[in-house]
Order: structure tokens, then sequence, then C-alpha cells
């Protein structure tokens, strides 16, 4: 059901969508970084984490991290859950539904950040865990609706697949494969994006704090707007498709009644 979709998405769709989405992932890790003093678009560090405190006997904080992970997790599941089973019925929903459900999140996190956090450890653990929820969400929609090739709430994987195409690039059978060349540019367009958005939150917290959620709320409103818009005109696209695809009766060729000579 999802391989349908996918071979119908572009190198441009895939570079929209990961620059956008990017864009909002570094926004957020760096707020959450500045305001709760934890990355939160990512859960690599925490294993370690995880394994430290596992060791110091520090139980509280192994079962945090691991429920910071487990929600992670569970945001990924969610939206590959949602795409692969309303994918084919209702496929603008299968690929809004969990950009909407991260909003949800971050708004919760923006509004009750603005107006009611006490900075105690409590608030900050439970608002700590929507924004991995989020995030989750963010990166198992764009993974999944892209076939792998997308993740835009962290690097990692980014940084070593750009050092891999560089180091193929050096030689020049590498540089002339198009399959390589597009992915190179997906890989750098969401590196570029995911950088300035963090870029742009660190200038703008100082003024911004916790409105700064709203704008990230607005950059994600755009990818679903978009998607709205992309999946609306490939519809009407098909059916204009399917519609020529029948001549009418005046541009059928005439059947003759002569008879074929003996």
């Amino acid at each position: 059901m999802l391989r349908r979709y996918n071979h119908q998405r572009t190198l441009a769709d895939n570079i929209r969508l990961g620059t956008l989405t990017a864009f909002a992932a570094g926004m957020v890790n760096v707020a959450s970084f500045l305001i709760f003093f934890s990355f939160s678009s990512n859960v690599t560090g925490y294993f370690a984490i995880f394994a430290a405190e596992m060791a110091k006997g520090n139980f509280y904080q192994v079962f945090m991290v691991v429920g910071w992970i487990f929600l992670f997790f569970s945001g990924s599941f969610t939206s590959n859950f949602i795409i692969i089973h309303f994918n084919n019925r209702r496929r603008y929903l299968a690929h809004a539904l969990p950009i909407v459900l991260e909003i949800v999140g971050l708004l919760i996190v923006g509004l009750y950040g603005q107006f009611f956090y006490q900075e105690t450890l409590r608030e900050t653990e439970a608002l700590l865990a929507i924004m991995f929820f989020a995030m989750g969400l963010q990166n198992g929609l764009t993974a999944g609706i892209s076939n792998f090739a997308v993740k835009t709430t962290h690097l990692t994987g980014a940084t070593t697949d750009l050092g891999i195409l560089l180091s193929m690039f050096t030689k020049s059978e590498f540089r002339i494969k198009p399959e390589l060349v597009n992915k190179a540019k997906l890989i750098a367009s969401t590196f570029g994006a995911f950088i300035a958005g963090a870029l742009t939150a660190g200038i703008a917290y100082p003024y911004l704090q916790f409105r700064l959620f709203y704008v990230v709320c607005g950059f994600l409103t755009v990818v679903v707007m978009y998607d709205a818009y992309r999946v609306t005109f490939l519809r009407f696209a098909n059916r204009s498709r399917r519609k020529g695809s029948y001549p009418s009766l005046a541009s059928s060729p005439r059947q003759t009644t002569a008879r074929t000579p003996a």
C-alpha cells in the first residue's frame, strides 16, 4: 500500500518535505535545549544516559529516560501505523494527521510554558515527554512517506551518508550517477534546513521564549497545507487522465460494412 504512493513522490517533493520539517525540528531541538537543557529531537544520547544511570542505581532517572525513548518510538510507530492503514482510503488524512498531532503537542508545550510553567522538575519531564512523542511523529512520517529517504529530527545518519557520498564523488564514475547526486541534494537540503532552524531558534529565543513553539507550528501548518495541495492536485490530474483515456464517438474510426474480396 505504501509503495504505491511513494513511487509518486519526486525528488522535489522529498526536498520540500525534508526542508520544512527539518527546519522545524532544528528549532524544536534548540528550544528544548535552551529551556530544559535537554535535546528532544533524537534519542541516541539517551541510551548512554540510560546505561550510566542504571550503573549508578538512579532508577528514577532510568525510568524517565526509558519513558522518553519509548515515547519517541511510539510517535514513530503511530505515524507509520496511520500511513499504512489509511493511505489507500484517505491519503490526505494519512499524511496530515501525524503532523496535526505534532502541532497539537507543540502547542500544548508552548501554551503551558508561556502561561503556567513554574520550572519544576515534574513539569520539565512532562513537557519533554510531549516533545519526544511529537518528534517521533515527525520522524516516522517523513521516513515513512519517503521510503526512509528523509529523516528530519536528527543529523547523525545524514552526516554519515553525506560523508560517504562526498568520498564517492572523488571518483568521476560516481559523480555522473543521478541517484547518488539526487540523494546528496536531498541530504544536503535537510542538513542545511536543520542548521538554519537551529540558528533561527537560537537567535529568536531571547525574544520569543515559549512563543517560539508557535512559530514551529506555523511551519508545520505549511507542511500540512502543501500536502493537501499536492494530494488534491494529484487527484484532479488522475481524474483528468482517466477522462482523456476514453475516446469520444466523434473521434472513433468509422466502421466499414464493405466486404473483403473472396
